[in-house]
């Protein structure tokens, strides 16, 4: 299945922490907190402003975004999990 998200939405894959600490202790996955990046696997063709024209993203797909951790609605699609989330949820993009 493929997903083309619709208006200002965007389809991110969260980005799976570590789940061993710096000292070697093992963190269970229910004990361990949502990450709260991502990468950008699809956008939408934007929001019509006031006049009607279509306003493009300042995102793209494969960027590395930082959103909150209840942010987005999550989907499963082929067995994974993403985000559909507005691009006003993403906080920033994580440079390289």
């Amino acid at each position: 299945m493929k997903l083309r998200p619709l208006h200002d939405r965007v389809i991110v894959k969260r980005i799976e922490s570590e789940t061993t600490t710096a000292s070697g202790i093992v963190i269970p996955d229910n004990a361990a907190e949502k990450p709260d990046q991502g990468e950008v696997l699809a956008v939408g063709p934007g929001k019509k402003n006031d006049k009607g024209e279509v306003m493009a993203l300042n995102v793209k797909v494969g960027d590395r975004v930082l959103f909150g951790k209840y942010s987005g609605q999550t989907v499963k699609v082929d067995g994974d999990e993403l985000l559909v989330m507005k691009e006003d949820d993403l906080f920033a993009v994580v440079e390289k």
